[in-house]
């Protein structure tokens, strides 16, 4: 016993300056990926997006850290072989696989939303029934704001399986709304009183493509009649321009005397009706008629 402790001790104090040194790999290793992420940060800053400035920054100091640790063991255990060291970091990625897959499948999408920017922060996206202002994008998951001022995560998988619709992405957005006038009216002569309304240099309604009216259909009680406009993509300034353009429109319409009707209901006197009128007959709580003289 005496002689296994007096070796184990020799073999420590043998390995005392690797590990020693391994130890001075992995401080420097750990200082030199956090440099390489302060100056990627400092190159990718003006030419890409936040999120993928940091997300690039930060896998670049990771890999590089890596590779620190593996130095370091082969430091310490001088005869484990790098190859050695893959093929088993390549059997644990599998096992680590099918562990963790929800967490490595919002890795990976992630990293293909941030390198393909199918959309930026500061987007303001649809993401199946939630709508916002994209605030960043991680590793695991999208953020938006909300247009009520909500803070709302989605996990990455979701986001890049998902059907996205970017509001922001193009410089000007078309808005319609629907406005009924009744049948005795000209329908030409309306859809020139709307257009009209709207070519009155609204507030953020843009000039260019020009305002239409299009009739869409023969309802019940009216003729519809879809004011349709070009404003910018913005949540905002879609809904003031469309208060503005609404705001006018009917105060066109007024102006020229076309109405714009209620809805007709047509009423029909049913038995039960007649019955609760002439008081001939009792009216049953299920809307039936009781002779009320027996």
């Amino acid at each position: 016993m005496g002689d296994k402790a007096a070796d184990l001790l020799d073999a420590l104090v043998g390995a005392g300056p690797r590990v020693l040194l391994a130890l001075g790999v992995v401080v420097l290793g750990y200082l030199l990926s956090r440099g390489l992420r302060w100056v990627l940060q400092r190159l990718l800053r003006s030419r890409h997006t936040p999120s993928f400035t940091t997300v690039m920054s930060k896998l670049a100091g990771w890999v590089l850290l890596f590779l620190a640790v593996m130095a370091a063991v082969v430091l310490v255990f001088p005869s484990v072989k790098p190859v050695n060291m893959l093929a088993g970091l390549g059997f644990f990625s599998v096992a680590a696989g099918f562990a963790f897959q929800d967490i490595l499948e919002n890795l990976l999408s992630g990293l293909l939303l941030i390198l393909r920017q199918p959309f930026r922060s500061g987007d303001q996206i649809s993401v199946g029934e939630v709508s916002g202002t994209v605030q960043a994008i991680t590793i695991r998951e999208t953020r938006l704001r909300t247009f009520d001022g909500q803070l709302v995560l989605i996990p990455n998988r979701d986001v890049y399986k998902a059907v996205i619709t970017v509001r922001t992405h193009f410089p000007s957005r078309r808005v319609a709304f629907v406005v009924g006038i009744a049948y005795e009216n000209d329908t030409g002569e309306a859809c020139r009183v709307i257009r009209a309304a709207l070519e009155e240099n609204l507030p953020r309604v843009d000039d260019t493509p020009e305002p239409e009216a299009v009739v869409t259909q023969l309802g019940v009680s009216t003729v519809d009649i879809e004011a349709r406009f070009w404003c910018a993509p913005d949540q905002l300034d879609v809904v003031l321009a469309t208060d503005a353009a609404i705001r006018s429109v009917k105060a066109a319409l007024d102006g020229a005397g076309i109405e714009m009707p209620a809805d007709i209901v047509v009423l029909q006197a049913t038995p039960s009706l007649r019955a609760a009128i002439s008081g001939e007959a009792e009216v049953t709580p299920g809307g039936g008629v009781r002779d009320s003289s027996g």
